[in-house]
């Protein structure tokens, strides 16, 4: 097919409309970015717990010394800020001085202030734009403006939008580069599904996406790009968005293709599990130490995550009306009450070996094995503040370092899960996030066999429309 795909002006420069999405931890690095960068698009390196390099280019694993959370919270921001620095640094020594180079945060990042700060005063120069999403970054345009970079606030609505445009945006409108539409259904990481929306029933982002635009032209942002963001495989299948007066100045937003180059960093045998995905092997689930719902790849590591909710069981302190059965657990031997039907499950449990009961704060317990559980209490004790709050751990970046409710046993830690899959370790056993395309690895016949392209190779594929 013949497609029109013009030039637009991102953060100051005309460049393809294709935007490498940021993803956290590992993935996202400067020479994946630099590389979209080099091939006339805007690539995206990620400032969340980046990497450092050595002189030789080896990573340096991070190691936490501290020994409380707020000691190891400390060194998780100096550690990130020198890790975004460098990366920063890689993206603009590849991209050869092409394209635009943007840095993704998560605004409930642990320390997502100052890490961007940080990033942005040690890479003056290098970096055009800053994306952020995860929560509602309303400082975010201040911030940007000190360093004189474009805006790019991740949204999955116009009432977000709004609200941070009333808020905060109309004050600083000049560097607001773009609007990024992360559709809730298909985005991979996390997703911004609000109350009234249900993970069974994705909408069209075509009517979300134009309503933002109408919310955005109340604004006098007719000229300010929307940024599709979520289930974008190849660019014929949106052609009727392109020079759509509904839809405005538009640009598409490439988050789970780029995982499938030679620059991406992540591991062979991760690779691999992406050219063997089904339909239906991408799930939102909300296990997540963020509260958000996430999507990623259902797998062993999801699939205990599962299990371990399924053994979740009802408590009270006290008989009262049905819940007249006695239950110890705990080293304490602590006395709740059950219903007989869920003592009955509880001994059930028992017998297969999930034989430690762990308390939630929902006055519930749930059933793990001895190695479980011993697991996640060394992995809440070895918290070091990746979020600014965390149901797993319960820390939370405020003066008493804590939400003031019990550590959640049904998450998990997820700075733990994404660095070992961000760092080689089984794809299989850890969380592996993804868009709901992905599954479309196994199918194109771009990647017949088992072929990985170079970014630029990926970047002039998606040129024709594939």
């Amino acid at each position: 097919m013949s497609l029109d795909l013009q030039p637009i002006m991102i953060s100051g420069k005309e460049v393809l409309p294709l935007i490498e999405g940021g993803k956290g931890v590992a993935v996202s690095t400067g020479l994946s970015s630099g590389a979209w960068a080099a091939a006339g698009g805007v690539g995206t390196f990620s400032a969340v717990n980046a990497d450092r390099v050595d002189e030789n280019g080896e990573i340096i694993r991070t190691v936490y010394h501290g020994r409380s959370r707020m000691e190891r919270f400390e060194e998780l921001v100096a550690q990130g800020i020198e890790g975004g620095i460098k990366q920063a640094k890689i993206a603009h020594e590849v991209s050869n001085g092409n394209g635009r180079l943007h840095m993704n945060v998560l605004w409930e990042m642990g320390g997502a202030e100052r890490v961007l700060e940080g990033v942005m005063e040690g890479a003056k120069g290098m970096v055009h734009g800053i994306t952020c999403g995860a929560g509602m970054p309303f400082k975010l345009a201040t911030l940007a403006a000190k360093y004189n970079v474009h805006y790019y606030p991740i949204i999955s609505s116009a009432r977000a939008f709004r609200a941070l445009w009333l808020r905060s945006y109309r004050k600083l409108p000049d560097l607001l580069g773009g609007v990024v539409y992360e559709d809730p259904w298909l985005a991979g990481g996390h997703n911004g599904l609000s109350n009234s929306e249900s993970p069974d029933r994705p909408e069209d982002p075509y009517p979300r996406v134009a309503a933002i635009r109408k919310t955005m032209n109340e604004f006098d942002l007719n000229h300010v790009p929307i940024v599709m963001a979520g289930g974008v495989w190849c660019l014929r299948e949106w052609s009727n968005w392109l020079n759509n007066p509904e839809i405005g100045p538009i640009t598409f937003q490439f988050g789970t293709r780029p995982l499938l180059t030679q620059e991406s960093p992540i591991s062979d045998a991760w690779k691999k599990r992406l050219l063997t995905l089904s339909e239906g092997d991408i799930n939102l689930n909300r296990f997540s130490p963020t509260g958000f719902y996430s999507s990623a790849v259902y797998n062993t590591f999801l699939h205990e995550l599962y299990d371990r909710s399924d053994r979740e069981t009802a408590f009270v302190d006290h008989p009262a009306g049905d819940h007249s059965e006695l239950f110890t657990f705990g080293v304490r031997n602590k006395e709740v009450y059950l219903t007989r039907q869920d003592l009955k499950r509880a001994k059930g449990y028992i017998a297969e070996g999930f034989t430690k009961a762990l308390q939630t704060p929902d006055s519930t317990l749930v059933f793990v094995t001895p190695e479980k559980a011993k697991e996640i209490r060394q992995d809440q004790l070895d918290c070091m503040g990746c979020l600014s709050q965390c149901k797993f751990s319960n820390w939370a970046a405020n003066e008493k370092g804590t939400t003031g409710h019990k550590a959640d046993p049904r998450s998990f830690c997820i700075q733990k899960t994404l660095q070992q899959i961000g760092h080689g370790e089984n794809p299989d056993h850890n969380l592996m996030f993804a868009g709901h395309a992905a599954y479309r690895f196994g199918s194109d016949p771009f990647y017949a066999n088992g072929f990985i392209p170079t970014v630029k190779e990926l970047v002039d594929r998606i040129c024709t429309g594939d």
